[in-house]
């Protein structure tokens, strides 16, 4: 059950009641059916900055005035001349009828995703709050809706930067020193980044989740349902469709909750060279009514691993990919269709059939165009930039909301069969951070062992079958690599380490990465490798920043790669170039490692990886 946080303001004598997010609510997508409903608010809202914080006393959600225009979804940081660096309260607003034909059906808004903290108002009157960015929150508003006339929806919105936060920020000593003071290498965008959605249930009984889990024996798959209902639901049906073949299951409710697990004779599998995809319809109800009908796509396929490899459906694939940021301009971090039609389309250009969501989670249309277009996913909450020293209570703060983040991710994703690896940490670091001298040797803490072996528990708890892995930095220590069921690693030596040196870099990486896989005897991927690029900058000789150096370092890695069969992957940092701080290592507030400028041009290294990933 939601639990409820109290807003008190003395100066003005008032007490509003906010009701936090329920991770539980999140699991299915909006969708329009024959029963259900929904309506995208996205648009061009109303917006007003409250750097005094005076708004929510003043009454702001009452109606907002001297407002301007902004853009939803989209960053207000790069929309607005005089707010690129700002942080602080934003409030937004828009109207809306609710359609008629709604009545007497639950109501509900859904957030895609509001960085960092967000309330919520109807027609004045207090919703919810949710705490994280980068993932969607709902809240059921019936009861805050007049009918036959416009609503008011207010959407309070903050980014500051605080150690106790994740991701951190304003860290006393922190590695990164950059303006704004973010303690991780990319922009900190603020606002509503996705679409926010009104959608309705039936009133009498509704399907509130749905879990899919496959697997496959010989020639015949199983796809194992989970099936959970809000209201007096006793029976129901799960149909499965595809390749020519029907399969049905009767499904029968015990305390709101039913399983089935349904044979498919013949299946056909699951894969970036085939992603072909099964649909799932639920229905609840009986011969006389349907109560409720949800339906989704899933693909039959396992994911495990050996020593030295990674097995999807049992036989051994190899990553090919990229990091990547939600990162454009104009667009910020706010989630833009055709750049991710475009984004799919470079990736399979160039022959990847992978990628990470650095360094939190993407729009649910990255996970569903995956899907379809087989591409393989390491799924990442936004814990970047960890530490485990200092202040206790920081970081009890900052384990509570990686563990919010992993119940989010997973209610979320869990049924993406493009999604096949869980990421705890993105670079957590430690005390005592070295990054010339490798990860061996080096010690973790208690207090860290502890806080990753939990979190990797909630992870096996939530979904057993996925792999789970924490993605370490240089001078790391091993026994954090160790805990996960894949070792990943991101390496620069060459860039970051023996500076324009890549002979001796590359030594370095060879001896780590031999003695990463005798020390624990598991597959490792470089999810993290590259060199800043200026583009159109080159040199007879390769040095640094030229687009011949960014070539000559993407191959030598590669090359060390191909050497060792127990090297499962290998992503490029990055896919394209991206905003982050002002900062003395980052020219003009870029990150300049992608092989595709910010807006999409390749790099002479996009079309050095299209050779050797295609052969063409």
């Amino acid at each position: 059950m939601a639990i409820l946080f109290w807003v008190c303001c003395t100066t003005a004598g008032y007490a509003q009641e906010f009701t936090v997010a329920d991770p539980a609510m999140i699991g299915l997508f909006p969708q329009q059916n024959e029963i259900r409903n929904t309506l995208n608010l996205s648009g061009i809202w109303k917006f007003r900055k409250d750097s005094l914080e005076v708004g929510e006393q003043d009454k702001w959600q009452g109606g907002l005035q001297d407002f301007r225009p902004i853009a939803v979804p989209g960053s207000w940081n790069e929309q607005f001349t005089d707010s690129r660096d700002y942080l602080g309260l934003a409030w937004y607003e828009t109207e809306t009828f609710v359609p008629a034909a709604w009545r007497g059906q639950r109501i509900f808004l859904r957030v895609g995703s509001a960085n960092y903290a967000a309330k919520v108002w109807v027609n004045g009157q207090p919703v919810g709050r949710h705490e994280g960015g980068h993932l969607p929150f709902a809240f059921e508003i019936g009861s805050r809706v007049q009918w036959g006339a416009p609503n008011r929806i207010t959407i309070q919105v903050e980014n500051k930067l605080s150690p106790a936060r994740v991701p951190t920020g304003n860290v006393t000593g922190g590695f990164f020193s950059s303006y704004p003071k973010a303690n991780y290498d990319f922009f900190p965008y603020a606002g509503l980044h996705r679409d926010v959605w009104l959608y309705s249930l039936p009133a009498t009984a509704s399907i509130r989740d749905i879990t899919v889990k496959t697997g496959f024996n010989g020639a015949t798959g199983s796809i194992e349902l989970k099936v959970a209902a809000d209201g007096a639901v006793k029976g129901g049906k799960a149909v499965i469709s595809g390749n020519g073949r029907r399969f049905e299951s009767p499904l029968n409710f015990v305390n709101n909750t039913a399983t089935a697990t349904i044979a498919i004779p013949d299946v056909r599998l699951w894969s970036p060279e085939d992603p072909f995809l099964y649909q799932i319809d639920v229905t609840i109800g009986d011969a006389k009514a349907t109560l409720d009908h949800y339906a989704l796509e899933t693909g039959v396929r396992t994911v495990s691993v050996t020593d030295k490899e990674l097995l999807l459906n049992g036989k051994p694939i190899f990553l090919k990919g990229f990091g990547k940021h939600e990162d454009f301009p104009i667009f910020g971090r706010g989630v833009a269709n055709p750049v991710i039609v475009k984004d799919f389309s470079l990736m399979k250009w160039v022959g990847a059939n992978s990628f990470r969501t650095s360094h939190y989670p993407y729009d649910e249309t990255y996970m569903q165009m995956a899907d379809r277009e087989g591409f393989l996913i390491i799924d990442e909450i936004p814990a970047v930039g960890l530490y485990f020293h200092g202040d206790a209570s920081e970081l009890a703060q900052r384990q509570a909301m990686c563990r919010q983040y992993i119940n989010e991710l997973i209610n979320r994703d869990k049924n993406h069969p493009s999604v096949i690896m869980w990421n705890v940490a993105n670079e957590p670091m430690p005390a005592d951070l070295n990054i010339n001298g490798g990860s061996r040797g080096r010690e973790a803490s208690p207090e860290s062992m502890a806080a990753f072996r939990d979190l990797f528990a909630l992870v096996k708890e939530k979904d057993n079958t996925r792999l789970a892995t924490v993605v370490g930095v240089m001078g790391g220590p091993a026994e954090w690599l160790g805990l996960g069921d894949i070792i990943c690693i991101n390496r620069y030596y060459g860039w970051y380490t023996h500076t324009g040196d890549l002979a001796g870099g590359v030594k370095i990486l060879e001896m780590e990465l031999d003695g990463l896989h005798k020390q624990f005897n598991k597959p490792i991927i470089i999810t993290e490798f590259g060199a800043d690029t200026y583009p159109g900058m080159h040199a007879d000789e390769p040095e640094m920043y030229s687009e011949e150096f960014q070539t000559q370092f993407i191959k030598a890695y590669l090359d060390v790669a191909a050497a060792r069969d127990f090297v499962a992957g290998m992503h490029v940092w990055a896919f394209a170039d991206f905003k982050t701080g002002q900062g003395i290592i980052r020219f003009s507030g870029m990150n300049y490692k992608g092989v595709f400028t910010r807006d999409r041009r390749p790099k002479a290294a996009a079309h050095y990886l299209r050779s050797r990933w295609t052969g063409e």
